[in-house]
Parts: C-alpha cells; sequence; structure tokens
C-alpha cells in the first residue's frame, strides 16, 4: 500500500500499451473537444426549450423544475463507475458507450414526449437517463488523459476540455434559439440527437474499431487502481479547511445549475419581446476568455511568491462575491440589455471558481485530488438537483424571480464566508493514521 494515501496503491511499471503516447493525444485532442461540446449541447437541450415545452404540455414552473432537475439524480450516480470502467476497459470506450447513449435519448426525447398523457413523469425519466449516461464522461476523459497523456501535456489538455465544455453551451444557446424561431423545440432534440451520434460513429470508425482493449485487469498494482476509503475520507473531512473547500464547491455549484438551468425562462418570461439567441449566447460566450485569464492570473501570482492560500481566497472571493453582487439588481426591475450585462458579469465572474475552491483540492490533497475531487462533484450534482427545484418551487409560490436571485446572493455569500474564515492551502494528507478499513 502507498503510504501517502489510502485512494492509491503501490506503483508498478505501466505496461507498453498503456505508455503515454504524445501522438495519440494530439488526435484525441479535437476529438475530446467536439465530443465535450456536444455533451452541453445535449445537456442544455432541454432548459433551452422549456419555456416552448411548458406551455404546450400545461407545466407549472413546479413541474419545469423537476423536469430539469432530474438531470441531476442520474448525474450523481455513476461519476465514481465511469472511472472504475475507464480503468477497466479504456477511457475511449466508456466515452463511446456515453456519447452513444446520449445521442439516443436525445433523438428519442420528443417521441417520448408524445408517448403518453404522463408527459412529466416521461421528460423527467429522459433527463433522469442523460444524467446517468453524462455522468460517466468527465471521470471517463480524466482516466483517458492519463493513459494517453504525457505529464506536460495533462493540464493543457483538461484546459482545452473545459473550455470545450463553455463553448457547448454558447453553441446549445444558439443553435436552440435559431431552431425555435426557425422551427419547433423537437427540432433541437433531433438535431443535437444526430450531431452526437455521428460523433459516436466517427470515434468508432476513426479511432476505435479494431483497437485492443488495454489489459488493465491484470494490473491489480497499477498507479491508476484506486480502493475508495470511507474511513479515510471522513478522516479528512473532519479538517475545518477540507469541508470548507466542499462546501464552497457544492454552492457555486448549486448556483451554476439554477443559472444554467433557469436563465432561458428568466428571459423567456421577463423580456418576451426580446432577441433569444442574445441572452442564450452572450453570458457563455464572455464566460470562455474569463476561466482562461483566471487561470493565468492564479498562476502568474503564485509564480510572483504570492502566497497560495492568498491567490486561492482572492479567486474565490471575486467568483462568488462580485457574482453576488452582480445578482443583487435583478431582484428589482431592469432593461433587458443590463439584464444581459449583469448576468453576462455574473457568469464570468463565477468562472474564477477555477482558479479557486475547485482547484484547493490540489493544494490540500495532491496524493488524493482525483478521489476527492470526484467525492465533491458527486455532491455538487446533487446540490443541483435541490437548488434547481427549489427554485421552481419560489418562482411559483412567490410568482417573482426576486426570490431565485436573492437566493443565489444568500448561498454565494455563507459559502464564501465558510471559505475565507476556514480555508487554507498547506498540505493536509501528510502523517494521517496509516491504518483504515477499505471498501
Amino acid at each position: 500500500m502507498d503510504s501517502r494515501c489510502p485512494f492509491m496503491t503501490s506503483r508498478c511499471p505501466l505496461p507498453d500499451a498503456l505508455i503515454p503516447d504524445t501522438a495519440v493525444a494530439r488526435k484525441w485532442m479535437p476529438v475530446l473537444f467536439v465530443g465535450t461540446c456536444l455533451l452541453y449541447c445535449a445537456r442544455m437541450t432541454m432548459p433551452v426549450c422549456a419555456v416552448s415545452m411548458a406551455t404546450m404540455f400545461h407545466w407549472s414552473k413546479i413541474d419545469t423544475g423537476l423536469a430539469l432537475g432530474g438531470f441531476f439524480w442520474g448525474y450523481s450516480c455513476t461519476q465514481i463507475l465511469g472511472g472504475h470502467a475507464s480503468d477497466k476497459i479504456g477511457g475511449e470506450r466508456v466515452l463511446f458507450f456515453s456519447a452513444a447513449s446520449w445521442a439516443m435519448i436525445t433523438a428519442a426525447t420528443p417521441f417520448l414526449a408524445y408517448l403518453g398523457t404522463h408527459t412529466l413523469a416521461l421528460m423527467t425519466m429522459a433527463r433522469v437517463l442523460m444524467g446517468l449516461v453524462q455522468g460517466v464522461f468527465f471521470p471517463s476523459l480524466a482516466s483517458l488523459i492519463a493513459q494517453r497523456a504525457a505529464e506536460g501535456e495533462k493540464g493543457f489538455l483538461m484546459s482545452i476540455m473545459q473550455s470545450g465544455s463553455s463553448f457547448g453551451i454558447l453553441i446549445a444557446g444558439g443553435l436552440g434559439s435559431l431552431m425555435l424561431d426557425w422551427y419547433n423545440w423537437e427540432s433541437t432534440f433531433y438535431a443535437v440527437g444526430f450531431l452526437s451520434g455521428l460523433w459516436a460513429l466517427i470515434v468508432w470508425q476513426c479511432l476505435l474499431k479494431g483497437q485492443p482493449y488495454p489489459m488493465q485487469r491484470e494490473r491489480r498494482n497499477d498507479s491508476q487502481s484506486k480502493s475508495f476509503s470511507i474511513s479515510y475520507l471522513l478522516h479528512l473531512l473532519r479538517k475545518p479547511c477540507v469541508w470548507a473547500m466542499v462546501f464552497a464547491h457544492l454552492c457555486t455549484c448549486g448556483t451554476s445549475y439554477v443559472l444554467l438551468s433557469w436563465m432561458p425562462t428568466y428571459f423567456s418570461e421577463e423580456y418576451p419581446h426580446a432577441t433569444t439567441w442574445v441572452y442564450n449566447v452572450f453570458p457563455w460566450l464572455a464566460s470562455i476568455p474569463a476561466a482562461l485569464w483566471g487561470g493565468y492570473v492564479s498562476d502568474s501570482l503564485i509564480s510572483q511568491g504570492y502566497s497560495v492560500v492568498f491567490v486561492r481566497k482572492t479567486m474565490q472571493f471575486i467568483a462568488m462575491g462580485a457574482s453576488g453582487v452582480f445578482v443583487i439588481p435583478l431582484t428589482g426591475k431592469v432593461s433587458f440589455p443590463m439584464a444581459v450585462i449583469l448576468i453576462s458579469a455574473a457568469m464570468v465572474s463565477l468562472s474564477l471558481t477555477s482558479s479557486g475552491a475547485s482547484v484547493n483540492v490540489q493544494d490540500l490533497t495532491p496524493s488524493c485530488a482525483g478521489a476527492l475531487f470526484g467525492f465533491m462533484n458527486m455532491l455538487g450534482a446533487f446540490m443541483g438537483v435541490v437548488m434547481v427545484s427549489l427554485t421552481g418551487y419560489l418562482i411559483e409560490v412567490t410568482q417573482s424571480w426576486a426570490a431565485v436571485f436573492s437566493l443565489i446572493t444568500a448561498v454565494h455569500a455563507v459559502g464564501l464566508g465558510v471559505f475565507l474564515y476556514f480555508g487554507d492551502a498547506q498540505r493536509v494528507d501528510l502523517g494521517h493514521p496509516k491504518t483504515f478499513t477499505q471498501m
């Protein structure tokens, strides 16, 4: 057992088939970028079409919240499973399975909507299934990069993939708006489903067909193998700086999912005559360079001698504090251009959490950062279920969006306060007890 962390086993050389190959990694880079874009296109299809679907099927805000929140129930269940399966059969094959599955679910959604009288239940089921198959994507992506990329290229590859997420949301907003204006909501599902299926087919024909399975089943002591220790996880969570990081991550996940799911509905109801592509495009367009800028600035500050904890807390202060300030005016009446500017500014600020609490896990527990971050992401998905559903309830009961933006501001204030007071950047995975029960 590796004495550094119970999540990791002892190291042994990788088989030749799994030695990082720069040419293979670079070949996968554009493919994975497009795949990540399509992942978020499929994820955003129902939020973009939610207003049209609610009108057609006579959904209340509570009904819409239940349908949208169903995604996170599935998404929170398969993250650990995705990483485990990727270690067994290869991350690229799990990615293919995920893409092929979400393509079929997306294309079949309009058919399910007209299948019977229980439309809400069927749409919620479709969202749960979407979450289940997409929940394996990012763990599989991390596994693939770990297997295929050289050490000096992994950070760049991950940053490219993360930018693909925002670009996918941007495409979903623009494409969805055009399809809604020109055709109907069903066409949006068909288009995204077709493109996702085409991507999966290209991956199979060009990159997977005829390739042997990696012989990872035989590598019991490989550095990629992980055994999850509940005892050690509880040991880490007793430390204030760890649970403060987890709590801040949950807060940002919850509010991000609220904005992601409900923003199209907000603009459609408050500004019914506004051009839809404007508010579905600009916030995400601004977030892409902001996230990259935040990572560059945080690394530069640390290289100039600023303490890591100072940089992490500064970035998180901008992410949660500034975004809360930008959201406050939305509790009242503002013009459409001002609403777009405020939402865009809030999303830009919130994107800097990738240089704050989200990356803090690398500072506190570098020897088992992947396992702990997977746990955080699972809880973050569950937080999305709660927040998205609660938002629908608040809108229905109060008949006002002010309660939603007040909730976002309050969650940010509490999460930021906890992180600023208890947060740290000193390693806590050293000198831990050596004996824990393994599961």
